[in-house]
């Protein structure tokens, strides 16, 4: 049975990561909002200009632009995943280290989208990148997020099938004598 106190360490890996993305997601945010006009593009590494640059979006849907004018399904459905990944989370406590730190960067772009959605009725997007859709802090914590996840289970299947190998090689030797 795990400590209380282990237990409580556990959680505040996965709330102090999500809590770092909120932060300086919703700073971020705040500070387009602020410093640059609906639809104004800014370029604040010259040299990559005109690739990379910041562009105050505001986003009533989905990643990629799609399901536009679904701000209330949407907040919905992020609302209950990010209790689902709460709620998954203390069974994911014997998971490795980057699956656990996956599921914080998921809980963390998850509420920092749901907090635009909730005082803004949008979600701000701002960094754009070549032609690829205008996308802000919270939607790259759950990209890298998934894809820690992927490479988590990728990396854990790999050992447990190194793990099975190794047993049967063990259990053809004792076989064999």
């Amino acid at each position: 049975m795990r400590s209380s106190k282990n237990w409580i360490g556990n959680y505040l890996l996965l709330f102090g990561i999500a809590s770092i993305i909120v932060i300086f997601d919703q700073w971020s945010k705040g500070w387009i909002r602020q410093n640059v006009a609906l639809g104004e593009e800014i370029y604040p590494i010259s040299f990559l200009e005109p690739f990379f640059r910041f562009t105050f979006w505001q986003n009533t849907g989905a990643a990629l632009g799609i399901f536009q004018n679904a701000n209330i399904p949407l907040l919905v459905l992020t609302t209950i995943i990010s209790i689902l990944i709460i709620w998954y989370y203390h069974k994911a406590i014997d998971e490795p280290l980057l699956f656990r730190i996956s599921l914080g960067l998921l809980l963390g772009g998850a509420v920092g989208n749901i907090i635009d959605r909730i005082q803004l009725g949008y979600v701000t997007d701002f960094i754009a990148v070549g032609r690829f859709p205008v996308f802000n802090v919270a939607d790259s914590a759950v990209t890298i997020g998934v894809i820690l996840m992927l490479i988590g289970l990728f990396v854990q299947e790999r050992k447990e099938k190194a793990a099975k190998l190794e047993l049967e090689v063990s259990q053809e030797a004792k076989d064999e004598n």
